[in-house]
């Protein structure tokens, strides 16, 4: 969901022309990534930044631009695989880069990272495990660390973040994730991170980090085959902006919004809702019941959020009515899924703003 300025931003991008790639100042042609990367650098302390279609473009275009034909340095435990196939070694290998691994699954030491550099070592790499954690009998080398490590052997060092936040997300009561100005102020070269999931924009790719090092992104091929449109960018640039002002955020982020909606208020609306469906639904038993929200999208992997759900449990028993029930609630002009566990349909209530709309479409 994009804030609203982002949805303004969009619209009016899509009605009038803009100057994607104008410079006013020079009367000349630009570069259309130029006013975000502006926006991004202030936010971060970055000294460029580049905009690709998505994370794993900024990936595969990092790797590419910065260490194509070279070995690149990476923990054998952070190999991740992010769901609809994005695998970092298979990554690695479309950007013509040969994967090192280093260390173990659980621990990987600054001297494997030494150890491992060679004639043909392109860069050291971090990849933030988004989407799982490995706890117990662990080691990992920081990224301030390994930053030293390159900048002792004159090799670049890079991170990818996945779900990177541009806000401490520890101090809206969430589990904090690293964040990209921490990375670049750690002494880390390049940078990239989502501009949706946790940054709460458009589905964009975002690589900050040194100027040189960007620049050679910029002139890559694959960056004009990567590149974001007019509307991504017109709507990560609105979002960005928004970060310029972190005391209205949560209040004009949506996806901070809901994240930090306490479980009494969400309880609340769902009692509201119970009373309301409940003459309606009269085959069901209708209860509201805590649960816990799982945040998704390949970020803080084993953290929920106390939240609260509308739960309907048929008076018969019989599962096929639930069965009957959800299906006939996905096939609705707006559809509603939920969640059937324990002999109940679960509808977590965490993420609804719209409740009239919503009470419309399952009192149909």
């Amino acid at each position: 969901i994009q804030a609203e300025a982002a949805v303004e931003a969009v619209t009016q991008a899509m009605r009038a022309p803009v100057t994607l790639e104008y410079d006013l100042d020079d009367a000349g042609r630009g570069h259309r990534d130029r006013a975000l990367a502006d926006l991004l650098c202030q936010i971060t302390g970055a000294e460029d930044a580049c905009i690709v279609n998505n994370n794993a473009a900024a990936v595969l275009l990092m790797l590419a631009a910065t260490a194509g034909g070279s070995e690149v340095v990476v923990s054998r435990g952070e190999l991740v695989e992010i769901g609809g196939a994005f695998r970092i070694p298979d990554v690695m290998r479309q950007a013509g880069c040969v994967l090192h691994e280093v260390g173990t699954t659980n621990r990987t030491h600054a001297k494997d990272y030494r150890q491992a550099v060679n004639d043909n070592t392109g860069l050291l790499m971090k990849v933030h495990t988004s989407n799982y954690s490995i706890e117990g009998f662990t080691k990992a080398v920081d990224e301030a660390a390994l930053a030293e490590i390159g900048r002792e052997l004159n090799i670049p060092v890079v991170a990818d973040l996945g779900s990177g936040s541009l806000v401490d997300l520890s101090q809206y009561g969430l589990p904090k994730e690293p964040m990209p100005q921490e990375m670049i102020a750690a002494g880390v070269s390049l940078v990239s991170f989502s501009g949706d999931k946790l940054l709460g924009g458009p589905q964009a790719g975002i690589i900050v980090g040194k100027k040189a090092l960007i620049a050679r992104l910029q002139s890559h091929p694959l960056k004009r085959a990567l590149r974001a449109d007019k509307m991504t960018l017109a709507a990560l640039e609105a979002t960005l902006r928004l970060y310029l002002h972190p005391e209205k955020l949560a209040a004009e982020l949506p996806t901070l919004r809901l994240l930090t909606r306490q479980a009494d208020e969400i309880r609340l609306q769902g009692e509201r809702m119970r009373a309301a469906l409940a003459a309606h639904y009269a085959d069901f038993d209708l209860r509201v019941e805590p649960c816990l929200s799982q945040i998704g999208s390949g970020s803080l992997p084993v953290d929920r959020l106390p939240s609260a759900a509308l739960t309907l449990t048929p008076r018969d028993g019989r599962g096929s009515r639930l069965e009957a029930l959800a299906a006939r609630w996905r096939q609705l002009p707006v559809p509603v899924i939920g969640r059937i566990y324990d002999g109940r349909l679960w509808l977590d209530l965490r993420c609804l703003e719209d409740e009239s709309r919503f009470m419309e479409m399952l009192l149909r």
